[in-house]
């Protein structure tokens, strides 16, 4: 008798929550159509490139550069980018030094001061695989070493090896092969 009691209040409050969710509107003009861009937002953070904001751009000046829209940033912080570079990279010592690229100082600095992530629309996608540099950036792309090199290696990433790899080579975890990609966090 009990049991028989138990499900017929479970079938009486099954049935309420049913009938309350139902509704005979079929205009669907209650649902969004899409995102909602209407209110006010505001840029944080400037990260294009991974740690190329974080390395050259002065702790004064962080705030500033994070807002400044890309197209801009070359010529506002070029020289301070410049400067940092050459106080901060012995491969940079000498007048005319250069990175494996073939780019001095200043035209590096030009480059990483306008801080997005390129994407090449007809190549290989991929920050530096020998060949191709700064394509775009694959996940197994060693990113943070390739700048190591770039900015402490010179012209063939001999110079300062000590601090030219982050020893980091590899995810801990394989990527999947299908989106999302990303391996589980555990």
């Amino acid at each position: 008798m009990k049991y028989t009691y138990i499900k017929y209040i479970t079938f009486i409050f099954s049935l309420t929550f049913i009938l309350v969710g139902c509704s005979n509107n079929n205009d669907n003009n209650d649902l969004p159509m899409g995102p909602d861009f209407s209110g006010t937002f505001m840029q944080k953070d400037q990260m294009g490139r991974p740690a190329v904001n974080t390395v050259f751009v002065s702790a004064a000046s962080k705030d500033e550069f994070n807002v400044t829209v890309p197209s801009q940033q070359g010529a506002k912080f070029q020289s301070m980018f410049e400067t940092n570079l050459t106080a901060l990279s012995p491969a940079y010592a000498n007048a005319g030094d250069k990175n494996a690229l073939g780019l001095d100082a200043a035209t590096f600095t030009g480059l990483l001061a306008t801080d997005v992530l390129n994407v090449s629309l007809d190549g290989k996608t991929t920050f530096y695989d020998g060949t191709n540099v700064l394509t775009g950036r694959a996940l197994a792309d060693d990113v943070i070493t390739v700048e190591l090199l770039l900015i402490f290696g010179g012209e063939d990433f001999s110079e300062n090896p000590s601090l030219s790899n982050d020893n980091v080579d590899a995810n801990d975890k394989t990527f999947l092969t299908s989106f999302p990609y990303l391996a589980s966090p555990w």
